[in-house]
C-alpha cells in the first residue's frame, strides 16, 4: 500500500474545523471568519453581466483579466500611495492560494518563516507543505507582533516572516511605526515580508499602513482578497502584488496549481473595486458596534479581552473548559490553541453575526464561564 508525503502527514484538519464538525446545526456560530453582510449587489451584476455577454466563459490570462488587475493597481495606488503596475499582480482563488504561492514560490526544505504566535492557521500549514520550517513569534501582551522578537528570532535559515495587521485570530492593529519597522527588517536581513493585508479596511481605533509603503527593496509581497472587505467569501477571489521578478516566480506556481482564477469572480470583484463603497463604512460602523457590545459583555463575566482594533475578531483569556461548555450549549468558539501555542489559555470570538445572536450568546456564554468556574 503506497504511503503519503512527509508533508501532509504534517498537518492535521484545523482547529477550527473541528469544532464546527462538532457542533449542531442550531448552534449559534461565533467561530466563523465570515461578514454576514450580502455581496454588493453591484459586484452581483458585474459578474452576471459578464456571463450574459460570455466573457465569462473561457480562461482569462494566467494572472487574471488586465481591467481586473489595474483596478487593484488603483486601488492600492489611491489607498496606500504605490505605484503599483497590473503586470505585478496575480488574481488568485482567494487569499488562500495567494499565501500558497507565495510559499511555494520563495521556501523550501531547510528554510525558516516567522510567523505570528498566535496567528491565522494557514500561516504553519502552507509553510509545512513548502517543505519549510514554520518559527513561532510570540506576541505582545496586547496581541501585537513586536518587530524587535521578530528581529530577534532571524537566523541564517530564515527566509521570510509574516506580519498580518489587522490580525487574525486576535484583531489587533499594528501601528504605523511597526510598520515601518517590518520594512526596514526585510530590507536590512534581505529577508521577505509577507503582508497578509486582507482585513486592510476593518479598523476601528489605530491606522491600515502596509510594509510595502515603506520597503526599499523588493523583499515585500502582499496579499489581499476581495472576501472580507467587500464579503465575498463564496467568490474565492483574492490576489497578490510584488515585484515584477517575484510574481514571475508565482506565476509558475499559479499557472499549474489554478490556471487562472474563477472568469465571473474576477468581473463581480472588479466591479467591486471600481463601485460605490458605502459597504465598506457599513459594515465597519456594524462591526465596531458588534465589538463593543462584545467586549461589554465579556467585561461583566470578568473576562480579560484585549481590545481588537480591526478585523471582527476578539481573543479573551478563559478558562480551561470554557470552549467546550460553550460548545455544549450551543455556541460555537474557537479554542485559543487552535492558532499556536501562544493561544493557550484563549480563545477567539468571532463577532460577524447579528446583536441578537451576539446578545444571546453572550448570556450563553455567562453560564456557561459559571459551571466551569464551580467546576474548578
Amino acid at each position: 500500500m503506497t504511503d503519503f508525503s512527509t508533508r501532509v502527514e504534517q498537518l492535521s484538519i484545523s482547529g477550527i474545523r473541528e469544532v464546527f464538525e462538532a457542533a449542531s446545526e442550531d448552534a449559534i456560530n461565533l467561530g466563523i471568519g465570515q461578514p454576514d453582510f450580502p455581496t454588493p449587489e453591484h459586484a452581483r451584476d458585474g459578474a452576471v453581466e459578464a456571463i450574459r455577454a460570455g466573457k465569462a466563459d473561457a480562461y482569462t490570462s494566467n494572472k487574471g483579466t488586465l481591467s481586473l488587475r489595474e483596478a487593484i493597481a488603483q486601488k492600492h495606488q489611491h489607498d496606500q500611495g504605490i505605484d503599483l503596475s497590473p503586470e505585478s499582480v496575480i488574481a488568485t482563488a482567494g487569499g488562500s492560494e495567494a499565501l500558497h504561492i507565495v510559499m511555494e514560490a520563495h521556501v523550501g526544505a531547510g528554510d525558516e518563516v516567522l510567523i505570528p504566535d498566535p496567528g491565522f492557521v494557514s500561516y504553519s500549514a502552507l509553510t509545512k507543505l513548502a517543505g519549510a520550517d514554520p518559527v513561532p513569534v510570540p506576541l505582545r501582551d496586547d496581541l501585537t507582533l513586536d518587530p524587535a522578537a521578530v528581529e530577534a528570532a532571524i537566523t541564517p535559515d530564515t527566509k521570510a516572516f509574516v506580519v498580518n495587521s489587522p490580525g487574525n485570530p486576535t484583531g489587533a492593529v499594528s501601528p504605523p511605526d511597526d510598520i515601518r519597522e517590518f520594512a526596514r527588517i526585510a530590507d536590512e536581513h534581505d529577508v521577505l515580508c509577507i503582508s497578509d493585508e486582507v482585513y486592510e479596511y476593518t479598523v476601528f481605533d489605530g491606522e491600515f499602513r502596509s510594509p510595502a509603503e515603506f520597503v526599499d527593496t523588493d523583499n515585500v509581497v502582499v496579499v489581499n482578497s476581495a472576501s472580507k472587505l467587500y464579503s465575498m467569501t463564496g467568490w474565492r477571489l483574492g490576489w497578490v502584488h510584488a515585484s515584477h521578478r517575484r510574481i514571475e516566480r508565482m506565476l509558475r506556481v499559479h499557472q499549474y496549481v489554478q490556471a487562472c482564477a474563477s472568469a465571473p469572480a474576477q468581473y463581480a470583484a472588479e466591479a467591486a473595486l471600481r463601485g460605490p463603497q458605502d459597504i465598506v463604512t457599513e459594515m465597519t460602523d456594524t462591526f465596531r458596534r458588534r465589538r463593543d457590545l462584545l467586549l461589554d459583555g465579556l467585561d461583566e463575566m470578568g473576562i480579560r479581552c484585549p481590545t481588537p482594533q480591526g478585523a471582527f475578531y476578539a481573543m479573551p483569556e478563559v478558562p480551561e473548559g470554557f470552549v467546550d461548555a460553550c460548545l455544549n450549549r450551543d455556541v460555537i468558539v474557537v479554542p485559543g490553541q487552535a492558532f499556536g501555542d501562544g493561544g493557550h489559555g484563549h480563545a477567539r470570538i468571532s463577532y460577524a453575526t447579528d446583536e441578537e445572536q451576539l446578545a444571546e450568546a453572550l448570556e450563553i456564554m455567562d453560564d456557561a464561564l459559571a459551571t466551569v468556574w464551580l467546576t474548578e
